[in-house]
């Protein structure tokens, strides 16, 4: 449910590289892009959002997650690139590694993988700035990702991936705060399969209940996010 938020957001004006006004953001769920997306309109930038996530499981998962984003993307405007749910090639990428840490080599590998998607669609579509949402999650590696943004964008001539720190200046709390006035799916865990299973053990050794698909959402008394929780 779309509202508006009772104190008026203070943001930073967006500056990205080379003083390009246009972004292709890859975006991996609805509450962490809900603020990147905003803070880019703020701006009076022109963003399109590319989803592409092989890496989301289940499938049932993956099409909460990717819905909840379609609907913030349309009521901003927002042009949305619903990409391949190629998960034989994701599994393929990151054979090996099924017990890497979060964080670690796997990680890397999915970053890769998606961010290459990214700027081969932002190369077709004549954009020369990628930059993702992923690092606005403080669970995530932010040198981690950036390493894995400037590679897919040097694989084009004038590509540069925009490695803003989308948490600064009250980004990570602004959020929760439009996830909750959105009422965005809550998601329990990154996303793949691996995660999942890691996401349960802990859950289970802390004597928490198995995570339940589809059921938490922002700003319904269950708010019990990756965010909260670990």
């Amino acid at each position: 449910m779309s509202g508006e938020s009772s104190e008026p957001l203070q943001r930073p004006v967006l500056l990205p590289p080379g003083g390009e006004k246009r972004v292709m953001l890859h975006s991996c769920c609805a509450p962490c892009s809900g603020e990147v997306i905003e803070a880019m309109v703020a701006s009076g930038l022109e963003l399109e959002i590319f989803f592409y996530n092989p890496n989301i499981h289940p499938r049932e998962e993956y099409e909460l997650r990717k819905v909840e984003n379609i609907r913030f993307a349309e009521d901003h405007g927002i042009p949305f690139t619903d990409a391949d749910y190629d998960t034989d090639n994701w599994f393929a990428r990151v054979k090996g590694l099924e017990w890497a840490p979060e964080r670690g080599e796997r990680c890397t590998q999915c970053f890769d993988m998606r961010f290459e998607r990214t700027a081969l669609h932002a190369h077709e579509k004549g954009f020369n700035v990628i930059t993702s949402c992923l690092g606005i999650s403080r669970w995530k590696n932010m040198t981690q990702i950036n390493g894995a943004g400037e590679r897919a964008a040097a694989r084009w001539p004038g590509m540069s991936y925009w490695t803003y720190n989308w948490r600064k200046g009250g980004g990570a709390a602004r959020m929760i705060e439009i996830s909750k006035r959105e009422e965005f799916y809550a998601q329990q865990y990154c996303g793949c399969i691996y995660s999942l299973r890691d996401t349960n053990k802990w859950r289970l050794a802390n004597g928490r209940p198995k995570v339940v698909i589809g059921q938490d959402y922002y700003g319904r008394g269950e708010e019990e996010s990756r965010e909260a929780v670990e």
